[in-house]
């Protein structure tokens, strides 16, 4: 977004490797410890394509032809409601994550005002001053003292640049982009510059998964269920994506004592077949593309470059998840990424001059976002520790109520795909009316799991 409004652009990526054109090839046997969550299943919610189709039609041209497809969230009901503005962004893009990084990583390859330093890994930033500069280079980052004050008292330090080995590479403005364990706010405090504010909470919630294919000359449609089901201590969920693969993904807290077992396909695959919306797929007799993959140790973090006394640092800021970290339930992260990606390359003059206002915009425009995925990660993870049973009547019914109502339906999708927060959405009067008149239909409507119980579920473990 940057090259194409004419910024000369150098990219360094410290992987040597770089995806390419067999996506089975590099999904499967690419070995990315830095990226746990590569292999995990994704679902690329609307701003995804948004961004993509505004910024890169191409890019997205490419992902559709490496086999990634669109599902509208009324495509659940067959026939869509009348339309409303806004109907047709409420778009899914059922991909696995390397389809996006293909096309992404092709169109960079095609850019001539970006170069990429494959293989290359920054080892330390360069600020302003020529006393910086000479410790950075003497010492690496930690040897940058000085630079808080060096520009004049009270004023934040000047990233001017990088450093990488003996070389150094200067710019206008440099942009953090790596990942939640960037090592810049480590940086910063050695260089003498006030720590950014970083928030973190830890989830306590696992995830395993297992990948499929649907067979060519086997069944393909699992027919009308829902991809989601839950036991009180667990959740599992189908993830269709491209060139018919699937992931089935299983979620616990990270204290329970069965987790270790499902790394077993044979257990994995039981226990799966007790959810009804993982039993479903697995019904169609897929074939098994890989083992069970765990990943846990998250955190939601969100780390500012702005504190109380103002701004920590000038010439640098922070995108993806460098900038704002979330557990993948909700599945923000790419979303989020390329919002914040949108709006840096389109203000980069300005930004570049005084970052206060997009610190501002990541604050009003993104910060919302982390804060509902704490919440629901806590009440998710108090949940799943605890077995807790389903208690809020009128909150299952509004789940429940929307794959039969287009309203609520609406309602769940705008907030999914981060277009209106839940108190907007599911507060106005519309969908309130709609929720009452589907209770008053079913007096004895009441909130339950349609997974297996826990005896069930321990049945499946072996001892």
């Amino acid at each position: 977004m940057l090259g194409r409004r004419g910024h000369p652009v150098t990219l360094f990526e410290q992987d040597a490797r770089e995806v390419g054109e067999d996506l089975d090839q590099d999904f499967f046997r690419w070995h990315r410890p830095r990226v746990p969550q590569a292999a995990q299943p994704h679902s690329f919610l609307a701003p995804v394509r948004t961004v993509l189709r505004a910024e890169a039609p191409d890019v997205y041209a490419d992902l559709l032809a490496r086999g990634a497809r669109e599902y509208h969230d009324f495509d659940w009901f067959g026939e869509h409601p009348a339309h409303r503005a806004g109907d047709e962004e409420l778009v899914t893009l059922r991909t696995r994550r390397i389809a996006l990084e293909a096309a992404l990583a092709a169109a960079v390859r095609r850019e001539p005002t970006v170069e990429v330093r494959q293989g290359s890994r920054v080892d330390a930033l360069v600020f302003e001053t020529p006393e910086a500069d000479e410790a950075a280079g003497a010492a690496g980052p930690a040897g940058a003292r000085g630079a808080q004050t060096s520009a004049g008292e009270g004023r934040p330090a000047r990233v001017t640049g990088v450093r990488t080995g003996t070389e150094t590479h200067r710019a206008d403005l440099v942009v953090d982009a790596s990942g939640r364990r960037s090592p810049v706010p480590g940086w910063l405090v050695a260089a003498g510059c006030r720590p950014p504010v970083v928030e973190s909470h830890r989830t306590g919630i696992a995830y395993l998964c297992r990948w499929y294919r649907l067979r060519a000359d086997g069944p393909r449609n699992p027919g009308k269920v829902q991809n989601g089901s839950a036991a009180p201590f667990a959740m599992a969920g189908v993830f269709p994506s491209d060139n018919d693969t699937f992931a089935v993904s299983m979620v616990l807290s990270t204290g329970d004592p069965t987790r270790a077992a499902l790394v077993d396909p044979a257990v994995f695959e039981a226990v799966a077949r007790s959810f009804p919306a993982t039993a479903a797929w697995l019904g169609l007799d897929p074939e098994p593309l890989s083992d069970v993959l765990p990943m846990a140790g998250l955190d939601n973090s969100w780390t500012s470059l702005v504190d109380d006394a103002g701004l920590v640092v000038t010439g640098l800021v922070n995108a993806g998840d460098s900038l704002v970290h979330t557990n993948p339930t909700l599945g923000h992260g790419v979303a989020l990424g390329l919002l914040a990606g949108r709006h840096l390359a389109g203000r980069v003059d300005r930004i570049a001059a005084d970052p206060t206002e997009y610190h501002a915009w990541t604050v009003r425009d993104l910060r919302p976002w982390f804060d509902a995925q704490v919440t629901a990660d806590r009440t998710n993870g108090q949940r799943l520790a605890e077995a807790s049973p389903i208690s809020d009547r009128r909150a299952a019914a509004l789940a429940a109520c929307a794959f039969e109502d287009p309203v609520v339906m609406r309602a769940r999708a705008q907030v999914r795909h981060l277009v209106r927060s839940p108190q907007e959405a599911y507060g106005s009067d519309e969908v309130d009316r709609h929720v009452t008149a589907w209770l008053a239909a079913r007096p004895d409507f009441a909130p339950r799991h349609d997974g297996p119980t826990r005896d069930q579920w321990d049945a499946l473990i072996p001892a």
